[in-house]
């Protein structure tokens, strides 16, 4: 049974943690912990057995052979760090876009996820975390190389593999029925065209599952949307991006920053209707100038 990560709430650096130092200018420096090892940087050293048994937030010093007094701030990294530092064998879904996936998903506790389009393991990552130990993530990755480097990561970050975790090497429509654990709450899709596992989805999410694909493009996303539309057995789809525009905050000094972490994907989403039963049309106001209406 693998530990889950949660439940090291010692606030304390164990063997075998990963730590992240962080210098005076905001670099990163990250690795695991072992007794008699050293960490070396360019001014000098530190020994794991002097980080070992320190609680988090701790500043450290190393011990310096240039004569220069490099100080260290150490925390456990937070799956942000984890994910953004990772080995990458394919672009990552970002922090930003995981997290609203989780929260407008609605990634529960016990949760039963079907991911197709694994990558790097980013994504899986979340959703691992978010269905906790009683859930369940099945991921379906169709190349092989990706998902070795997901599996390494999702590995190397819970200290082993999850239980609760299940990896299908091959294409979601390839998949054959008796593979599927059944029913899912949630089928998440970070693929090229999710609208063509549009049926699949329909047929193992049960009733008020959610949808959501994750796309680049806004062909990918008129795609989705229209075959979710043609489909009959969702409510009419919902989609948005994310934009995220750092501040700088200095005393009275506050202004946004320079840089904008801008567009990276669309999350387009919509729930499973009940079997039989017909959508109800969405009634929209139409727009003056449309169809002559506001015209004298």
């Amino acid at each position: 049974m693998v530990i889950n990560r949660a439940d090291n709430r010692s606030g304390h650096f164990n063997e075998g943690d990963r730590v992240q130092l962080t210098d005076n200018k905001g670099r990163h420096y990250s690795f695991n912990l072992m007794r008699g090892k050293e960490f070396h940087t360019h001014q000098g050293f530190i020994k794991h057995d002097e980080i070992i048994g320190l609680p988090e937030g701790s500043v450290l010093s190393i011990n310096s052979t240039t004569g220069v007094i490099q100080k260290y701030l150490a925390f456990k990294p937070l799956l942000t760090d984890y994910v953004l530092s990772m080995p990458r064998s394919a672009t990552i879904v970002y922090p930003k876009d995981a997290a609203l996936i989780v929260g407008f998903a609605d990634i529960f506790p016990g949760a039963r996820v079907l991911e197709a389009g694994v990558g790097s393991g980013a994504l899986t990552l979340s959703l691992l975390r978010a269905v906790g130990q009683n859930g369940l993530v099945h991921s379906v990755e169709k190349r092989e190389e990706f998902a070795s480097n997901a599996k390494s990561n999702i590995e190397h970050y819970f200290k082993g593999l999850p239980d609760n975790w299940k990896l299908t090497l091959g294409t979601l429509e390839e998949v054959p029925a008796n593979e599927l654990h059944g029913e899912y709450d949630r089928v998440i899709l970070d693929m090229l065209t999710p609208w063509e596992c549009i049926d699949q989805a329909a047929k193992v999410l049960v009733p008020g599952g959610v949808y959501m694909a994750y796309v680049a493009t806004t062909t990918q996303l008129s795609n989705v949307a229209e075959g979710l539309k043609k489909d009959g057995r969702f409510t009419e789809p919902e989609s948005f991006e994310s934009i995220i525009r750092p501040w700088h905050h200095d005393g009275l000094a506050v202004r946004p920053e320079h840089r904008i972490i801008g567009h990276t994907g669309f999350l387009i989403y919509a729930r499973r209707m009940a079997p039989g039963t017909e959508i109800l049309q969405r009634r929209r106001r139409p727009s003056k100038g449309l169809y002559g209406i506001g015209e004298e």
